[in-house]
């Protein structure tokens, strides 16, 4: 791990932030992410939605999977599923996913890939490891984001978009030593590939032992910082972080239209983290809607909840293949 490299010193370098004119942002919380099974039964760790941070509006739903070596015959995934109202983005740092859905999208997203289902008015999928990974083993690694839609667009027209690794912006910090990924969203002016509905910025960052990582943070987004392996310390007031913890961020009181967001690895790391302090940077517009959710839907009424189920009973999100059909259905597997 990571499965995307470079030589920083190649890479265009974001800027410092400046001393007097950006302000910082502070920690307002710090989340430990909670061990869940999903799909055929594999184990996740989920900062949220839980007891502790229920919803990070515009973001439903953080599931970091593994890092795990899988034994031959060990690897699992989810069987058929509907969703409907948001999108997920599963984003594979090691190892290998196949997804398919019933618009026809989908393909295998691999070491550094990220596949992202905007769900909208309805769709299914599947997400199941390709028969080499199970037949052999190996290593697996990644995380899978909700990200809610706006009212307007939740019923818009589904979509897949396959981003590979080398689609990324890769970019080094001011000083060079770190490495910073966007997926989605413009960081220091560098735009990511994903395209969204709702405003977000996604990014992957390697620190290096000892180095300490600047991002410029639009103002009007919130920030996450969740920690994918070692350990270092986040915000103004460096509060230490570690792997499976997530740190919610305030805003920093700054009249700009910039915040920035402040990050340092500690001076060593675990043997898992040689590289550096991995970790996700996430933020997003607030969408500041009601939210009304129940299994593998997300709107904003609970009457609309009710015409999801109905709408996938009567087979108005995708023709699942016969001969792939499960024993149990698809509604019950996915709750």
């Amino acid at each position: 791990m990571p499965a995307v490299t470079a030589d920083t010193l190649t890479l265009p370098r974001l800027p410092r932030l400046p001393d007097a004119t950006t302000g910082r942002r502070r920690v307002a919380k710090v989340v430990t992410a909670q061990k869940h099974l999903e799909g055929e039964g594999f184990q996740v760790r989920r900062p949220f939605p839980g007891v502790d941070l229920p919803l990070a509006d515009p973001f439903l739903l953080l599931d970091h999977m593994g890092a795990v070596e899988y034994a031959p015959g060990e690897a699992k995934g989810t069987p058929w599923h509907p969703h409907r109202g948001f999108e997920t983005v599963t984003y594979l740092i090691d190892g290998a996913l196949q997804h398919r859905d019933t618009t026809g999208g989908g393909g295998l997203i691999a070491d550094g890939g990220t596949q992202w289902m905007t769900a909208a008015s309805g769709i299914q999928h599947i997400e199941q490891p390709p028969p080499e990974l199970v037949a052999s083993g190996g290593l697996f690694h990644g995380v899978q984001l909700w990200v809610n839609l706006p009212r307007a667009q939740k019923w818009v027209d589904p979509r897949y978009q396959d981003i590979r690794a080398n689609d990324v912006t890769l970019l080094s910090s001011a000083d060079g030593a770190s490495l910073v990924r966007v997926i989605a969203g413009s960081v220091g002016g560098f735009d990511g590939p994903g395209v969204t509905y709702t405003p977000i910025n996604y990014v992957h960052a390697t620190v290096a032992p000892g180095a300490r990582l600047e991002l410029p943070w639009p103002r009007d987004f919130n920030a996450l910082v969740y920690v994918l392996s070692g350990r270092g310390t986040v915000g103004a007031e460096q509060v230490a972080l570690e792997e499976g913890r997530l740190a919610v961020l305030g805003g920093s009181h700054h009249a700009g239209d910039q915040d920035g967001i402040v990050v340092r690895a500690a001076d060593t790391q675990p043997v898992s983290s040689k590289n550096g302090w991995e970790i996700l940077i996430l933020g997003g517009l607030p969408l500041r809607e009601p939210v009304a959710r129940y299994g593998p839907f997300v709107m904003n009424t609970k009457d609309e909840i009710v015409q999801a189920f109905e709408d996938f009973q009567a087979g108005r999100m995708g023709q699942v293949p016969a001969a792939e059909l499960p024993h149990r259905s698809a509604t019950d597997q996915a709750l």
